[in-house]
C-alpha cells in the first residue's frame, strides 16, 4: 500500500484529557495516517485546527522523539523559550527527555494543518508544562498522575511556567 488514501484514515476528533482540559483542544482533528499503513515504529498524524484551537496543552515526552511540519495555513508555536509563527513548509522537531514543553495554536482566522511524527516506545510519560499533570502510556493503558507522581484526582494548577492560555 504505497499510496495512502488520506479521507481513508477515520477522522479523531476526540481527547483522551480529562475535563476541564479536552475544552482546550476543541476545534482540533486529526487523521491517524501511520495507523492506517499499519506502522508500527512511528506514528504519523495529519492535524487539523480550526481557528483559534490548540493542538495539545504545553508538553514533552519522556520517550519518545517528536518531528512536525506545517502544511497548510498559519500556526504559533509555543514553547518555554517563547512563540514562533509557523506558516507552511516551516518544521520543529523535540528530542525525548528534554523539558521543553511545547503546543501549536491556531490564532488566525483560517483552518491550519500539520504533520507530526513521533515514535512509538512501548512505555511513555507526557509531562504537562502549565497544569500539574502527567500521563503515562503502557501496554495501551492511560494513567494520570500528578508531577508528583501521585494519582490525579483533578485541576491543581502550577505557577505559570509559559503560556497558559
Amino acid at each position: 500500500m504505497p499510496k495512502l488514501d488520506i479521507e481513508a484514515a477515520p477522522l479523531r476528533t476526540e481527547s483522551s484529557y480529562p475535563d476541564p482540559y479536552r475544552a482546550e483542544v476543541a476545534g482540533r482533528s486529526s487523521r491517524r495516517l501511520g495507523d492506517l499503513a499499519g506502522l508500527t515504529q512511528f506514528g504519523a498524524n495529519l492535524v487539523t485546527l480550526e481557528p483559534g484551537a490548540a493542538a495539545s496543552l504545553r508538553h514533552w515526552h519522556l520517550n519518545e522523539d517528536e518531528f512536525a511540519i506545517v502544511t497548510e495555513g498559519e500556526l504559533v508555536l509555543v514553547e518555554d523559550e517563547g512563540e514562533t509563527p509557523m506558516r507552511p513548509g516551516d518544521c520543529a522537531a523535540w528530542k525525548a527527555g528534554v523539558a521543553n514543553g511545547h503546543r501549536f495554536v491556531n490564532r488566525s482566522g483560517a483552518r491550519a494543518v500539520f504533520l507530526v511524527v513521533g515514535t512509538r516506545a512501548p512505555q511513555e510519560t507526557a509531562t504537562y508544562s502549565d497544569v500539574d499533570m502527567q500521563m503515562h502510556l503502557s501496554g495501551g493503558a492511560i494513567r494520570l498522575t500528578y508531577h508528583d507522581g501521585s494519582d490525579w484526582a483533578g485541576p491543581r494548577n502550577l505557577a505559570p511556567k509559559g503560556e497558559n492560555e
